[in-house]
């Protein structure tokens, strides 16, 4: 799974129920963000599925592609 932004709790949980083996993100969610920045769900040792976690990412380019598209529609 590659993605602009950090998953939240939602999509990362979606991810350990399809044993998605990787999870690549740009941007960190210093507000949902469950890959690591407020929770860390794909290591948490409860859980049977550890994909692989790849965070910041050309963050700077996702940060810049996510603030123009919010940008335009705030």
């Amino acid at each position: 799974l590659v993605v602009t932004l950090e998953p939240c709790p939602m999509c990362a949980g979606a991810c350990l129920q399809t044993h998605i083996g990787r999870i690549v993100f740009g941007a960190w969610d210093a507000k949902l963000g469950a890959c690591g920045s407020v929770w860390d769900i794909p290591r948490d040792p409860h859980i049977g599925h550890s994909p692989e976690v790849i965070g910041g990412v050309r963050e700077g380019e996702c940060a810049a592609l996510l603030g123009e598209f919010f940008a335009t529609r705030r």
